[in-house]
């Protein structure tokens, strides 16, 4: 490990299996080729389903929305399905999947903990707390919403909800004007036991229905997806998630500690509260119009260290590449495994993430 420093910034250098990581330039082979696998699985997932449209007729479709038209034909069924159903899911897909794995791999840097995912900071337990609130006293709260806003109520109070929930972790974990890593994680924990306690009061007192849309929203699913929740999603997870993918250098440098780290020239403090704010935020609304998808934060910066090493300059870019690419695989898996029904997306991604985060485990254990 060797770090070079200059009077403007500090540029850490951390050893990968046996190499030095290399500069900026030889990521852009993981990141081509993971891009180019998040374009493979967008076509399949624009082309597989219940109606099957051919790679040439969505060609066609999409062309004809930007006023081209191409020497294929399709069936206007075709392209409504496509366009209102299809597109705004993979977007979707793309958006959350790479927030998710953005999000848990700066949190498990920030955290210096490989165990360390969204949920830590209480944002999802405070969005599912919200939401579970809003589907059991629905019939109280939509009677003084206006109809035009009555699908937006849910993922409101849960982003809502999930942001509350975050700001008490943080106040908490306030001492003398510094942010305890520590006793931020322990007040994580102890509010997401709170949260969940107050969400199995209101599953007792749901009644059937409530209880299967309580069921289907905490699993997950991209299912509803319309061009406005993809508009939203895009307005606030694309500017934070930049944001984050410019501190790589910053959480490399955090990898020696804290003390070091602002001997080095990093302001610590301010970067922890950036990093909490950012990833509370693209978390927050993601849970808030998709519902609780777990191990796609966790299990996606593993994979990640595993195959490039622990440099955040490649880190984070390919765990969003390969976290998007993730939950659209996922995606598809859900709607073609039993169709023309469709699994809740977080019961594949716990099939897919549960069997490989034990592997590790186990991996680490044989390496001590």
């Amino acid at each position: 490990m060797r770090w070079i420093s200059s009077p403007r910034r500090c540029i850490l250098l951390l050893p990968t299996r046996n190499k030095v990581t290399l500069s900026s330039s030889k990521a852009a082979g993981p990141v081509l080729l993971l891009l180019g696998a998040v374009l493979v699985i967008g076509v399949i997932s624009l082309s597989l389903g219940a109606v099957e449209i051919r790679p040439l007729e969505i060609a066609a479709i999409l062309a004809s929305k930007l006023g081209l038209s191409l020497p294929v034909s399709y069936e206007p069924s075709e392209g409504a399905l496509l366009w209102t159903i299809r597109l705004p899911r993979v977007f979707c897909g793309l958006f959350v999947g790479a927030g998710l794995a953005l999000s848990g791999a700066v949190l498990q840097g920030l955290f210096r903990n490989p165990l360390a995912d969204p949920t830590l900071i209480g944002v999802s337990s405070g969005a599912a707390l919200a939401a579970v609130s809003c589907l059991v006293l629905g019939e109280t709260i939509l009677r003084h919403v206006p109809s035009g806003l009555a699908l937006f109520v849910v993922p409101l109070a849960s982003f809502g909800g999930g942001f509350l929930l975050v700001n008490l972790v943080w106040r908490l974990s306030r001492q003398e004007g510094r942010t305890q890593i520590s006793t931020m994680l322990l007040a994580g924990i102890a509010l997401n036991s709170l949260c969940g306690a107050g969400i199995g009061v209101l599953t007792f007192l749901a009644n059937d229905a409530q209880l299967r849309s309580i069921t289907f929203w905490s699993l997950g699913s991209l299912g509803g997806t319309t061009w406005p929740i993809v508009g939203v999603l895009a307005a606030l997870t694309v500017l934070p998630a930049l944001w984050l993918a410019r501190q790589a250098q910053a959480l490399n440098v955090l990898l020696l500690g804290e003390a070091e780290a602002g001997h080095l020239g990093v302001n610590v403090e301010h970067l922890k509260q950036r990093i909490i704010l950012a990833a509370a935020l693209i978390v927050g609304v993601s849970v808030s119009f998709v519902g609780i998808i777990g191990f796609v934060g966790l299990v996606t910066p593993h994979l990640i260290r595993l195959w490039l090493g622990p440099d955040y300059r490649r880190l984070l870019p390919c765990a969003a590449l390969l976290g998007a690419f993730l939950l659209m695989a996922s995606d598809l898996a859900a709607r073609l495994v039993v169709t023309p029904a469709e699994l809740p997306i977080g019961v594949v991604t716990a099939l897919l993430g549960a069997p490989f985060f034990l592997w590790i485990l186990r991996r680490e254990r044989q390496q001590l």
